[in-house]
């Protein structure tokens, strides 16, 4: 067994940096006497839209929940109605195609593009019917879809466009920003996301005024809202559920999206030293269209050998993890699909293997991790 230990992610060093404003955070928080959207939750809300290059950005309980919030406002627009059908990705985690269950909605599965991971565009037009009303698209492991094609397409058949922008914080098409590259961006803060809270917590991003005034109250179990941004309490004119994100974790967010472009800028010197410097021919590495650069939430390769190659990483003390072994329609929580054949998703699901990155991730260890998989 290997003396070298590399972790997949280290949260703990990349939070403890934070560690005197984290405190100070919390503080300024206890001292407002306010816990639920106040303040510091309208602050990071203007400041995350500010970088996404949106109008609006709500701030949610977390990035399911935008995902949710989204549909269902646009159903209380009238804009979608149930039953209706959302294009999604096959190959994305299923968190994606939950929202459209949960919401009422038919998804349609698509598959990807081998080479992105990212769903196929041109095999989007294929699957639209008179149900179709909106396009879920996945920036997955943190490279953005290939957007010029899907706005073509969406504006052809009047569809909207959301953005399962979840890993994608800092991502860029043609430099625009994710978040910014449909009608809804949905982000998670997850902890070990690019920009991660500590707990739960999630936003959507809009340029669209009824559908953010939508989304604020439904977040705020459907309380009234007159001037777009305060909840009349204890006035409900829909079925809203309670999905804020509290002052705290809008706090810690505010300071840690101070360093999201540099860190981002760490990622993707580490995933450049990765592509450079990879090569084995039994491993597959990620290819990056011109027009798109990644926010590397993932670094992900494939390979036909994963369980030996995953466990001889482990056995030469460098974690790895696989995002995701089990593609949404095999999973029992969609039984009713689990008869059905998407063969570029299964390939994807069965070969690809997520090696370390991350910016506190030294050069030491990059060494390690690429010298060890040159000689598997």
């Amino acid at each position: 067994m290997s003396n070298i230990n590399i972790p997949f992610y280290d949260l703990k060093s990349i939070n403890t940096k934070y560690f005197n404003s984290f405190i100070e955070s919390v503080e300024r928080v206890i001292d407002s006497g306010i816990h639920m959207i106040g303040d510091e939750t309208k602050f990071f809300e203007n400041s995350f839209s500010e970088y996404c290059g949106t109008k609006f950005c709500i701030g949610v309980g977390n990035g399911l929940d935008a995902l949710i919030l989204t549909l269902r406002a646009y159903i209380e627009l009238g804009v979608i109605n149930k039953d209706d059908e959302v294009i999604v990705p096959a190959n994305t985690y299923i968190a994606t195609i939950i929202a459209i269950a949960e919401s009422g909605l038919k998804p349609i599965l698509v598959e990807p593009d081998i080479l992105t991971y990212n769903i196929d565009p041109l095999k989007i037009e294929q699957v639209i019917t008179n149900k179709t009303k909106a396009i879920m698209v996945v920036h997955l492991y943190g490279q953005a879809s290939e957007m010029s094609h899907i706005c073509n397409i969406a504006n052809k058949y009047n569809l909207k466009i959301i953005e399962d922008a979840a890993q994608a914080h800092g991502a860029r098409y043609r430099e625009v920003m994710a978040g910014s590259l449909g009608d809804a961006g949905c982000f998670s803060f997850f902890p070990g996301k690019n920009l991660g809270a500590l707990g739960d917590a999630g936003a959507v991003t809009t340029d669209d005024e009824d559908l953010a005034k939508m989304v604020r109250s439904l977040r705020n179990y459907g309380e009234n809202i007159y001037d777009g941004l305060v909840n009349r309490k204890y006035e409900n004119s829909r079925k809203g559920r309670n999905s804020r994100m509290d002052e705290i974790q809008a706090a810690f967010l505010s300071e840690k999206l101070k360093n999201l472009e540099s860190d981002t800028n760490s990622r993707r010197k580490c995933a450049e030293f990765y592509l450079d410097n990879i090569a084995n021919k039994k491993i597959t590495l990620p290819y990056v269209p011109d027009l798109c650069n990644p926010a590397w939430h993932l670094f992900v390769i494939r390979t036909k050998e994963r369980e030996e190659l995953k466990q001889y990483m482990e056995d030469n003390g460098v974690k790895v993890l696989i995002h995701y072994p089990i593609p949404p329609h095999k999973q029992k929580a969609f039984f009713e699909w689990n008869h059905m054949k998407y063969p570029i998703t299964e390939k994807i699901h069965n070969e690809v293997l997520s090696i370390p990155l991350y910016p506190l991730l030294s050069q030491e260890s990059r060494d390690i991790i690429v010298e060890l998989l040159n000689k598997y």
